[in-house]
């Protein structure tokens, strides 16, 4: 089973600056994933051409069943408001996406706070730091019926905020207990490696650089597990041309 997870910088690449959706589904698809988490999907945003990029990468890759939750409704960096499940049909919204080529038993939405605080951020172009209202987070949770029997896999995009992504992984992680395991979590967590694994008590199975991409220094994305599955072998980061991250990809076996 081949499972991936990619902040798509909603199919923007870093070369030219343009959103290209044909350029998109052919990532998606190089990917070949199984089980596919996408993170900073787009869905009817003018800058992405009013596209529904969680339906481009789920034709790419084959995936029959697949689910995009907005976190946010309206424009990130513009106007908008935390996202509730009920927005009407054609809004523009943004969020994180699960694809997966087998069969879905169930799907579930855990929506995580923010930090209810302006959060001090540095440009690379000012030495000065400016305030940002930190945005809502999502995850995207399915009971899988895969080549193992059943399994849940979430993905989810954490905040950037050092200490309030902690304390949302471990929201998270109690917030799936009784799901059927094995568990599959991933996406981007905005935390490295050691402090994926402390604060969500997860084995991770995928190491690699994966931020920035042109020459990636840190691993902000990750695919944790509890249950039996191991990795089958070394974990890849796949440079592709659009987004400021590497997609971390593994294949994963029974253990």
């Amino acid at each position: 089973m081949r499972i991936a997870t990619f902040n798509i910088l909603h199919g923007r690449s870093l070369d030219d600056g343009r959103v290209d959706v044909d350029r998109l589904a052919a990532a998606v698809k190089s990917l070949d994933a199984d089980v596919l988490g996408l993170q900073e999907v787009d869905r009817d945003q003018p800058r992405s051409m009013g596209a529904d990029l969680t339906a481009v990468a789920a034709e790419a890759m084959g995936a029959e069943h697949s689910q995009f939750v907005a976190a946010i409704s309206g424009t990130p960096g513009g106007t908008w408001m935390a996202a509730t499940g009920e927005e009407q049909p054609g809004s523009a919204s943004y969020g994180i996406s699960l694809l997966s080529r087998y069969p879905v038993v169930s799907w579930r939405v855990v929506r995580l706070a923010p930090l209810n605080a302006r959060v001090p951020l540095w440009s690379p172009d000012s030495r000065r730091p400016f305030l940002l209202h930190d945005e809502p987070r999502v995850a995207v949770a399915a009971v899988l019926d895969g080549p193992f029997g059943q399994f849940t896999v979430c993905n989810t995009h954490l905040t950037f905020v050092p200490r309030w992504n902690g304390r949302q992984l471990r929201t998270l992680v109690r917030s799936l207990e009784g799901t059927p395991e094995p568990l599959v979590l991933m996406g981007d967590l905005n935390m490295q490696r050691k402090a994926a694994a402390r604060h969500s008590g997860l084995e991770p199975i995928a190491s690699a650089v994966t931020f920035p991409a042109p020459r990636p220094t840190r691993q902000l994305d990750h695919v944790l597990v509890r249950g039996k599955l191991r990795a089958a072998g070394p974990a890849e980061a796949v440079r592709l041309p659009l987004s400021d991250h590497r997609a971390l990809v593994v294949e994963v076996d029974a253990g």
